[in-house]
């Protein structure tokens, strides 16, 4: 498996697309859509919503999420592997997805202040370096609309060995780190919890509006 890293970001970039869904399927024990229905749920989508894919690989979890949001709603999907995104493009065009791909890289998106209702970050932030995690956040926090929310899944500290355990010895987030890491970028964290598949964790944290905020607490 070829991981390497990309001119534009600090954080490992995955290039093997024709294999990535096979791994997927193999993490999950063939429950992939069982994972991507709970993190859907957690994001609670509604009619309309304008949803952001951050690190979207395939593009599978972007294209599920298009059936949630209506004809009224957009899902764009962001990863800076081109392999990525060009397999994503296809399989979206093939299911008739109203879902959009682009290569970009998660700690500089080009998208304007406060456009999204919902980020999705899945499996995606233990790959970055803990500054470029950081910067990462702070764009989350400013793409995101007041009283957005995103949704972060990722590994744990692996319990147990196997398969899992091998693949992702170098690199997992524990609950306290992503809600520490999206409390300093600005964001609430209102639920936390292990997603109930090997060692995913996931957290859901809130854009408030902070200048507001701190209006009300000096009033």
């Amino acid at each position: 498996m070829e991981e390497q890293m990309r001119s534009g970001t600090h954080g490992l970039v995955l290039h093997w697309a024709a294999r990535y869904d096979l791994l997927a399927w193999l993490l999950t024990h063939g429950r992939e859509r069982q994972l991507r229905e709970a993190i859907i749920r957690l994001a609670t989508l509604k009619t309309g919503d304008d949803v952001l894919d951050i690190g979207c690989g395939t593009g599978t979890l972007a294209i599920a999420a298009t059936r949630h949001v209506g004809p009224t709603g957009a899902v764009t999907g962001v990863d800076a592997s081109p392999a990525m995104i060009a397999r994503a493009t296809r399989k979206a065009r093939k299911a008739q997805a109203r879902a959009t791909f682009e290569v970009a890289v998660a700690e500089n998106l080009r998208f304007p202040d406060r456009r999204f209702d919902v980020v999705f970050s899945t499996l995606m932030l233990h790959h970055l370096p803990r500054k470029t995690r950081e910067q990462c956040a702070k764009e989350i926090k400013r793409v995101l609309k007041v009283d957005g929310r995103v949704v972060a899944v990722d590994f744990g500290r692996a319990k147990r060995g196997g398969l899992l355990a091998h693949l992702h010895r170098h690199g997992h987030l524990e609950v306290t780190d992503i809600v520490d890491l999206f409390v300093a970028a600005g964001l609430r964290p209102t639920r936390t919890g292990p997603l109930g598949m090997n060692d995913l964790n996931f957290v859901v944290a809130e854009a408030s509006d902070r200048e507001a905020d701190e209006g009300a607490h000096r009033g």
